[in-house]
């Protein structure tokens, strides 16, 4: 088991940020965490790295209790440019990371080289533009090639090009074995990472592990609804009704089945329509009043 998180509840003086999370990692994959601000995001990825303490709830890394100093030689957790100094250099900050965990300079050159930094460890943080900030951030959570990486918004303030570079970097990470668990708001970028979704919404785990990209909806008008109804009832094939259309999702029942199933009682199919959904129309689903109609 690489994670596994139990129950966590966490309370900021009448406000309750985490309600009761689980979920587990039982083998190496990327896993995105996402939701809108304020939803809990930072506060679970600051509790699975012992940063703050949950009110309730357990987490293991690795099959260790995450408060066992062990674990830290073995996970990175890359957090927002806040823990950089200004006033420091970017080999500093690596330097420091280095001489924690007994890492030879010349490991510290080559993750930067890697990341694309290596040309700027000689400036200091303050003149560096956010994207740098992010390379240097990841840079110093690859060091230690860590089993478990953790990242709170990876992404932020990416252009394009760097973007593309980060997201080449992390699919690189998990091709050698490297889980990896990363918030982020690009939804765009996480379709192209990940079918492997956690949607938080005000502190509760709405869906696990979705594959939310690619999910394809059937609308589907038949000659004699009641009768349809009652069918796919008796079936238990679940679908909801709209427009005066059957709308089911592919997992749920393909299209053949569904038409079998009519033609089998003599009930026409006089139309039918196809819909992919993507993250980011799960996302509106899910956190949107005016979202997506199914």
């Amino acid at each position: 088991m690489i994670l596994s998180v139990e129950g966590l509840h966490k309370t900021y003086g009448k406000d309750k940020v985490l309600k009761g999370i689980s979920f587990h990692i039982n083998e190496p994959k990327i896993v995105a965490l996402v939701g809108p601000n304020g939803a809990g995001k930072s506060t679970l990825l600051n509790i699975l790295t012992n940063l703050q303490q949950a009110d309730q709830g357990d987490v293991s890394i690795l099959n260790k209790d995450n408060k066992n100093p062990e674990i830290f030689k073995e996970i990175s957790f890359m957090q927002d440019n806040s823990v950089l100094y200004d006033y420091l250099t970017g080999y500093d900050h690596l330097q420091f990371i280095g001489d924690m965990q007994g890492i030879e300079s010349k490991k510290l050159m080559l993750t930067a080289k890697r990341v694309g930094m290596d040309a700027y460890l000689k400036k200091k943080v303050g003149k560096y533009s956010l994207g740098m900030k992010q390379h240097l951030l990841l840079t110093m959570a690859l060091v230690n090639d860590p089993k478990l990486l953790i990242l709170d918004e990876p992404l932020n303030g990416l252009d394009p090009t760097s973007a593309i570079r980060v997201r080449d970097l992390l699919l690189e990470e998990h091709k050698k074995g490297t889980c990896i668990l990363l918030s982020s708001h690009n939804l765009a970028e996480i379709d192209r990472l990940t079918p492997h979704i956690l949607f938080i919404k005000s502190g509760v785990l709405i869906e696990e592990n979705i594959a939310a990209y690619e999910k394809i909806f059937y609308h589907v008008l038949v000659d004699d609804q009641e009768r349809a109804a009652a069918i796919l009832k008796d079936n238990q094939v679940h679908v909801s009704y709209k427009n005066g259309k059957f709308i089911f999702s592919s997992e749920d029942c393909s299209l053949q089945t569904f038409i079998l199933m009519m033609g089998e009682h003599c009930i026409g199919t006089l139309d039918v329509e196809k819909k992919v959904y993507g993250s980011e129309d799960r996302y509106q689903m899910i956190y949107m009043e005016n979202g997506p109609e199914l």
